[in-house]
């Protein structure tokens, strides 16, 4: 008797609930990454690296406000519509994609510059251009600035204030991020256990899809546009030669070190040029 009742206790999955077989969760997480529950404030650990980042430097800043921080260019805490603007105008990314018998590196470069010959690397530069650059800042500071405005008083210059960005956090997302910024490791993960059906540690574009769609909240149309915004942008910037887009590319998404090791990586390759 017992031992049926700590077997239903640790049960992941319900008989009469088929989607709980569908998008099943993990179970040896605790063996992968130490307390994969609890909510990190500063790192974005996962299976492959569970202390977060190597080297990526927090400045004591929440997971959430780390993602946000690489478009305030000039680093007063506040991110204006041409701020957006100029670090998606600029967001070009080329991918350099190496395989081993143990992980994937991806190398991201700044620009469309490369000291790789593209013949032998397969890179493939993508970046917006001028009026896909309007829409998004348009859309992005439009629709998260009033939530982290400090008072009640809307601005005519639509800031995103980093400090209160968890205010902005819209329903309808991967539960990645808690309300107050952090970064929730379990639920990472549950993103490819429940939507990686192809390729374990990557999503393609339908699997994007079924995942936005599995995540949404009713009657959250604001979160549900939101969410497949968010995820349609990264998917072009990010996406692989076939097509997926790696956890790897995720991860350092969540935590800002994406963008940051992009713009390591082209002072890199503008040092070469010269």
């Amino acid at each position: 008797m017992d031992g049926e009742i700590e077997k239903d206790s640790l049960a992941r999955e319900a008989p009469y609930a088929p989607v709980t077989h569908e998008r099943p969760v993990r179970d040896d997480l605790d063996d992968k990454i130490p307390k994969p529950y609890m909510a990190r404030g500063l790192q974005a650990p996962d299976t492959e690296n569970p202390y977060g980042t190597l080297g990526h430097q927090h400045r004591g800043l929440s997971v959430l406000q780390q993602h946000v921080a690489f478009f305030d260019l000039d680093e007063n805490g506040i991110v204006y519509p041409w701020e957006t603007y100029t670090v998606c105008r600029i967001m070009k990314y080329t991918f350099v994609v190496y395989y081993s018998s143990h992980f994937t590196y991806i190398s991201l470069l700044f620009g469309s510059s490369s000291p790789y010959p593209q013949q032998n690397t397969g890179l493939r530069a993508i970046g917006f251009n001028i009026i896909a650059s309007l829409i998004v800042a348009a859309v992005i500071n439009g629709a998260l600035s009033y939530a982290t405005l400090p008072g009640w008083f809307p601005s005519p210059f639509f800031p995103i204030h980093i400090h209160n960005i968890h205010k902005a956090k819209h329903g309808s997302d991967s539960g990645t991020y808690d309300t107050e910024g952090r970064y929730i490791p379990v639920n990472f993960e549950s993103i490819f256990s429940k939507y990686a059906h192809t390729k374990p540690d990557k999503l393609s574009l339908r699997e994007l899809w079924k995942m936005t769609e599995g995540q949404r909240v009713a009657f959250d149309i604001f979160g549900w546009m939101g969410a497949k915004l968010e995820w349609g942008l990264l998917y072009v910037l990010a996406k692989d030669e076939e097509g997926f887009l790696s956890k790897e590319a995720i991860r350092r998404c969540f935590d800002g070190s994406l963008f940051e090791y992009c713009a390591k990586m082209n002072r890199g390759a503008e040092a070469k040029m010269r």
